[in-house]
């Protein structure tokens, strides 16, 4: 099940985000390699984990499986702050536009081949319904270039912000990603065997 955890109901999900921390740590600084992120008690944290950010949460059995954290972009993110040489024009920003950071699935739950996990779908799917209600309809992500096809599949209008660099050992590309109804309609229909 997903759940959105924001500065009003973050205290409800103490436990849970204690999880999805540790599960960061163990995809961004144990499994990728990401060694500035290490961090002595196990848990990946950063700037943007403040009032502002949404924390999605798949959760089964009492256990965080997958994580998300969406960033508005009218605020500073890792685009703007940390990763502006991945964008060669103007920055895109609006209240329409928020940053999908820091997604991440438990190994044993991933995607195989060219299927999307069901805890890949459930987490994009939670984006585009949460995005929808509130006016939302196109995220920023700096993403491994093997993502385009399956986000062009999966119906998201994607746009390259820039060519893809090399950070932290792996080749990377900023690009928005539009979405709606058809975008949703897509991902449910990727849900059927």
């Amino acid at each position: 099940m997903l759940h959105i955890v924001t500065s009003e109901n973050a205290e409800t999900y103490r436990l849970e985000m204690e999880q999805a921390f540790r599960l960061r740590h163990r995809v961004f600084v144990d499994e990728k390699g990401w060694s500035a992120l290490r961090s002595d008690d196990g848990r990946e944290t950063d700037r943007f984990d403040d009032a502002h950010a949404v924390h999605m949460l798949y959760v089964e059995q009492g256990q965080v499986i997958g994580y998300q954290r969406m960033l508005p972009s009218v605020r500073p993110h890792l685009l703007s702050e940390v990763l502006p040489q991945l964008c060669e024009g103007d920055r895109p920003s609006g209240p329409n536009i928020w940053e999908w950071t820091r997604y991440c699935v438990e190994p044993g739950r991933r995607e195989r081949g060219r299927m999307l996990s069901p805890v890949a779908n459930a987490l994009l799917s939670g984006i585009v319904e949460w995005g929808m209600a509130r006016g939302i309809d196109t995220i920023i992500i700096e993403m491994n270039p093997l993502w385009l096809l399956r986000l062009v599949q999966l119906h998201f209008r994607v746009v390259p912000l820039g060519r893809p660099q090399v950070i932290e050992g792996e080749e990377t590309l900023a690009v928005t990603a539009a979405f709606d109804t058809g975008t949703l309609a897509r991902l449910l229909q990727a849900r059927m065997p």
